[in-house]
């Protein structure tokens, strides 16, 4: 096990890079570069990045020469010998060989592109934009090292016994979490904290954690795998995810008309249902509305294996999910219910305890497990905070999200309301952004 005070202590070098392999990232994201690289080759994507907790001012945090050189090194990054051989021979999923030979054949070559940084009102304000597959894996990365540059930032005057005890405090809290959980009887949970972690071995400590506090699922325990490729393959378990709100928002861009528009969410998982099966066919449905994305869903989607609930209020939303089920003819105890929107221990055990006996219940841990630092620095120096890499804009058109959540809606104002009368948004909740 890493001291990973130490190491922290220990940043004297030049540089200490952040990001060390182009699998350092969240397992949905190659299976969706995949997917777009088979069906969407030549679309152009911007991904730009958005910070939504405005009064962490990360210009005036992290230094533009250091954010630059963790950029510039992440883009010296191949894939290694045996990072291409993990990939191509393992078994994600009970599927071997899920990354096709043409993919793996570009991917084998490929390095991250240019990006295009500048500073406004304190904010950094960072874009990628070419072909939607070879930008799109700018996502987690540049987060990750935004999110590490801060906590080095903060940490940086630290002594080395400050340091000991503030890691101290964090695994206390992180053990003190897990034992919460391991009295959960049934429970399956699985590490989503790549994007907002508070660092590399941090995330690496957390899921050591997990593995020796709730056991692996193989051996009969509660943990399911971590969304961090790199940390699966070195860990040998299993890498887990599925896709994410990336995919209907650009097709939604693209559609030339409202009849279209109203269609993409469906054409995505159409493309989808034709590359992948069993667990791999979770439905995301909340990037334009849970409740209108169900009622006009067509019949063979009622027959994939689960729902992920990533937006508003996640009881109301299952409750929807298993009406849904039961409409369509469907046993929901057959079915998967995945949440994954900012959970802490106690709405798991609550969530756990209201919906693991009516179907198959499964949680995606983020940021409230891979950067949990809340009051242990003045000022709340370390506490997570709402950091995204979104694509805004697809072939010249801008694109948008609603959620379930107003407080997650992005894109132009005026777009907004046109796909609010497309997808016939009524009222809305606003839940506040922990992360």
């Amino acid at each position: 096990m890493v001291d990973i005070a130490t190491r922290v202590y220990n940043h004297k070098w030049r540089i200490d890079p952040i990001v060390r392999s182009l699998i350092d990232t969240d397992f949905y994201k190659l299976l969706m570069c995949q997917s777009v690289f088979r069906n969407n080759p030549d679309t152009i994507v911007r991904f730009s990045l958005i910070n939504r907790s405005k009064d962490i001012r990360l210009a005036e945090l992290i230094d533009e020469g250091q954010l630059r050189e963790q950029l510039d090194y992440a883009r010296t990054l191949k894939l290694s010998r045996g990072e291409s051989t993990w990939m191509r021979g393992n078994t994600f999923h009970g599927q071997r060989q899920m990354f096709r030979p043409d993919f793996m054949e570009w991917f084998d070559n490929y390095q991250l592109p240019e990006y295009d940084l500048q500073v406004k009102d304190g904010q950094y304000e960072l874009t990628f934009e070419g072909r939607w597959h070879e930008v799109m894996l700018w996502e987690i990365p540049a987060l990750a090292i935004l999110m590490e540059l801060r906590s080095r930032a903060v940490v940086n005057n630290m002594r080395r016994f400050e340091l000991q005890v503030l890691y101290a405090r964090a695994m206390t809290r992180i053990w003190e979490k897990i034992q919460v959980l391991r009295e959960l009887k049934g429970l399956k949970i699985a590490d989503f904290g790549t994007r907002r972690r508070h660092s590399f071995l941090w995330q690496d400590w957390c899921v050591q954690a997990m593995l020796e506090g709730l056991g692996d699922i193989s051996q009969g325990g509660a943990f399911t795998g971590t969304s961090n490729c790199l940390i699966a393959m070195r860990r040998d378990i299993e890498a887990v995810g599925t896709n994410a709100h990336e995919l209907p928002m650009v097709y939604a861009a693209l559609a030339k008309d409202d009849a279209a528009l109203a269609q993409a969410p469906y054409k995505v998982l159409a493309d989808w249902h034709e590359e992948h099966s069993g667990k791999l066919r979770i439905i995301l449905p909340d990037t334009y509305g849970t409740k209108g994305f169900l009622t006009h869903a067509p019949d063979w989607l009622a027959g994939w294996t689960g729902i992920r609930i990533d937006s508003g209020d996640p009881a109301p939303a299952a409750e929807a999910a298993i009406a849904w089920w039961k409409s369509r003819g469907e046993d929901p105890r057959k079915k998967m219910i995945i949440f994954s929107d900012g959970l802490d221990v106690a709405q798991i055990k609550t969530l756990h305890q209201q919906f693991s006996d009516r179907v198959t219940c499964s949680f995606g841990w983020g940021t409230l497990l891979t950067n949990d630092f809340r009051g242990f620095v003045p000022d709340e120096g370390l506490a997570p905070f709402s950091l995204v890499c979104k694509a805004v804009a697809a072939n010249g058109r801008p694109t948008v999200k609603l959620s379930d959540n107003p407080n997650k809606a992005m894109g132009p104002a005026s777009e907004v309301e046109r796909y609010k009368r497309v997808f016939a948004i009524g009222s809305q909740t606003a839940q506040d952004l922990v992360v």
